[in-house]
């Protein structure tokens, strides 16, 4: 458990910093630790149950196929290694006592850092990025009365950048909300 007196690692007990939420997910086994609690809809958990799910995400198996050692090796680096780390950072009340871990409301503040992107797409943030370029080409062929832009009413350009910007937004929100940690069985990202 935190020390009393102390505060996280990200300064309080509700904010995080930056710092802190790119070191509990720095590591997969965190960030398994993350997509589970989450998945248990922020309830505390026992850490042997924690444990268990991370083992059978890790060796992609059922819990009920798990072995001795599988559960034993991630029960163990739970116990000494993530979940103080989780602790201090303030994203988790680790009670090693009691084999007790309880989500802090700063857990919902790590999913905003994490952007998972599949093999062979590029972030969404390049996208944007990207797709920002072209309208400002737009506009200016646009101005310039360039051809086949010039032939659009006035505000032809204007809307064929909005559009583009709305389908992208409406497309990056439908793909977002199967990418985040703790909505599905299996974490987001190569496991």
């Amino acid at each position: 458990m935190s020390t009393a007196g102390n505060p996280p690692l990200g300064g309080s007990t509700t904010e995080l910093s930056e710092q802190a939420i790119f070191d509990v997910l720095a590591n997969q086994r965190r960030r398994h630790a993350v997509h589970t609690l989450k998945r248990h809809n922020h309830e505390p958990m026992e850490l042997g149950e924690l444990a268990e799910e991370i083992a059978a995400i890790e060796n992609n198996i059922d819990v009920a196929e798990l072995s001795y050692d599988q559960r034993k090796t991630v029960y163990t680096a739970l116990q000494q290694s993530h979940l103080p780390k989780m602790d201090d950072a303030g994203v988790v009340e680790f009670d090693k006592d009691r084999g007790t871990i309880e989500p802090t409301p700063a857990l919902e503040e790590v999913e905003l850092y994490l952007e998972v992107v599949p093999e062979h797409d590029i972030p969404w943030s390049e996208y944007y990025l990207g797709l920002t370029g072209v309208a400002v080409a737009l506009i200016a062929a646009a101005w310039i009365d360039a051809w086949p832009i010039g032939l659009l009413p006035d505000l032809g350009a204007a809307v064929l950048v909005t559009v583009a910007f709305g389908i992208s937004a409406a497309v990056h929100t439908y793909l977002s909300r199967g990418m985040r940690l703790g909505t599905d069985d299996e974490p987001p990202g190569p496991t």
